[in-house]
């Protein structure tokens, strides 16, 4: 995995031994090597504007943003939506 630079990683050796992959930082002002993580902030964006203090926000508005994005076909997915997708990938390990 890839990640940003951000404090909620600081316990990145304990993620790491728990999942068994590596992880990799970014470099500072390189948001081309974190590609996924940018476009979720993107889609995140357009319910919520940069700066919003996600502790005023109530879990039914961001459950609801969730939604939408997840239900939005992606080209990437093949025009699948993202829940369309994992649920494929989910009923394969069974």
């Amino acid at each position: 995995a890839t990640t940003d630079r951000g404090k909620e990683f600081s316990g990145h050796e304990r993620i790491q031994a728990s999942l068994g992959v590596p992880m990799y930082f970014a470099d500072p002002y390189s948001s081309w090597q974190r590609g996924s993580n940018e476009n979720a902030n993107g889609l995140l964006r357009e319910f919520f504007p940069k700066g919003t203090d996600f502790a005023q926000v109530a879990h039914d508005e961001l459950a609801d943003a969730l939604t939408k994005i997840n239900g939005r076909p992606r080209k990437c997915l093949d025009w699948k939506t993202a829940h369309e997708a994992f649920t494929e990938e989910v009923l394969r390990l069974i």
